[in-house]
């Protein structure tokens, strides 16, 4: 009788080694976590001197060659929008599509998002702090090849913002 639940256990054992087996994912060479990482690691060493004031901001984007870039939603990007910005939903982001957005990846590129403005919460939602679309951004961008961006640092009220402002809710600030 002890074979045969010794036997038993072994079969059971055995079936569902085979069944956890079979349930581990397949790997996807489309999806890299610890490149991510890396990059991640790379941009944010990156980042440390790559936040500029608004006023840098407003410099930087007036100079010849220097690109503004927008990948939140379409639907808030039509709402409202730094003037002059480029956009690219970031769920929207390839190589070919940023190409045409960005043809040149050695351009000065400025980003901003929802984190960096306060008092516009139809158009600029805030975000987890953790969950902010410059973090992902920045970190897209420079995984395509782009390393040559600048990210808007503070939190702006937008009553009080020197940008100016488009899209359907703008007063033309």
């Amino acid at each position: 009788m002890k074979t045969i639940h010794l036997i038993a256990i072994v079969l059971a054992a055995a079936s569902l080694s085979a069944l956890e087996a079979k349930e581990q994912p397949r790997p996807n060479p489309m999806i890299d976590y610890p490149g991510f990482l890396a990059n991640a690691s790379v941009v944010g060493k990156l980042r440390q001197d790559r936040r500029i004031t608004e006023a840098e901001f407003v410099r930087m984007a007036a100079e010849p060659g220097t690109i503004i870039f927008d990948a939140r939603s379409d639907s808030k990007f039509n709402l409202l929008h730094i003037k002059g910005a480029r956009h690219l939903s970031l769920p929207d982001v390839t190589a070919a599509e940023l190409a045409n957005v960005i043809p040149d990846k050695s351009s000065r590129i400025l980003i901003y998002c929802n984190n960096n403005f306060e008092n516009e919460p139809r158009a600029l939602p805030g975000k987890m702090a953790t969950a902010s679309l410059n973090l992902y951004t920045f970190n897209t961008l420079y995984s395509y090849g782009y390393k040559n961006v600048y990210e808007l640092g503070p939190l702006i009220d937008i009553k009080k913002s020197v940008l100016t402002f488009e899209g359907s809710l703008s007063t033309k600030r």
